[in-house]
């Protein structure tokens, strides 16, 4: 029985990777849309949110028979707790590179970046692509290294949202009213999706560690 439950504890690690690498190829499909009005990409990122949502489904529900069956305590509980938790996160990783591919669909065939922002939204497009695929690595090796490095990536993201209300607030910007919410919500996007990868990174570090620095307040 214990080879068998070890197993399936396996089975949900591997899930959570498979479900980050969906997030991973969508948050950089959806930026490449958004900085290059590519609607087929943009409609194949909304799409395949859906592959997503059922990844999360499936786990839950064998999270939510472990949980019944086996009744965990001490690490094993922490391990399906924690799966629980992240496969929510990791699908509302996926539900924000949706909301970004479909701003760019909605504004196509025109870019929904003004000019004056193009250069903030790339780097923010970079950082974003980082922190999945620190995620992923973190999620697959658990090195707590690449943790720190979502942290970091995630500061980026919080410094470049700032930086998209430095240029909507400033004199110079005579963008449309949709421009600026489009800017409002994308900045939004982005820096949530670094916040959601931060919460993955510090229930990696307590499942090593036992230490637990809070998923992220606000996270919503």
């Amino acid at each position: 029985m214990r080879e068998i439950f070890e197993a399936e504890l396996k089975q949900l690690g591997d899930d959570l990777v498979a479900m980050s690498r969906r997030v991973e190829h969508a948050i950089g499909a959806a930026g490449e849309a958004l900085l290059h009005q590519d609607l087929a990409l943009a409609e194949s990122v909304i799409a395949d949110d859906l592959a997503i949502d059922a990844l999360e489904r499936d786990l839950d529900e064998r999270c939510v028979l472990l949980l019944a069956q086996q009744q965990p305590v001490a690490t094993d509980l922490r391990v399906v707790v924690s799966a629980l938790r992240m496969s929510a996160t990791l699908e509302r990783m996926g539900d924000l590179a949706r909301h970004v591919a479909q701003v760019a669909r909605g504004r196509y065939p025109n870019a929904a970046i003004d000019p004056a922002l193009s250069g903030v939204f790339t780097e923010m497009n970079e950082a974003a692509r980082r922190v999945a695929q620190r995620t992923t690595h973190v999620l697959s090796s658990h090195d707590l290294t690449e943790a720190e490095g979502i942290e970091r990536d995630d500061d980026l993201l919080d410094s470049l949202h700032e930086e998209t209300f430095r240029v909507l607030l400033s004199p110079t910007w005579t963008g449309t009213a949709q421009q600026t919410v489009d800017v409002t919500l994308l900045g939004r996007y982005y820096e949530r999706f670094g916040d959601h990868a931060v919460s993955v990174a510090r229930r990696i570090v307590y499942l090593v560690t036992g230490e637990f620095a809070g998923d992220g307040s606000g996270i919503r």
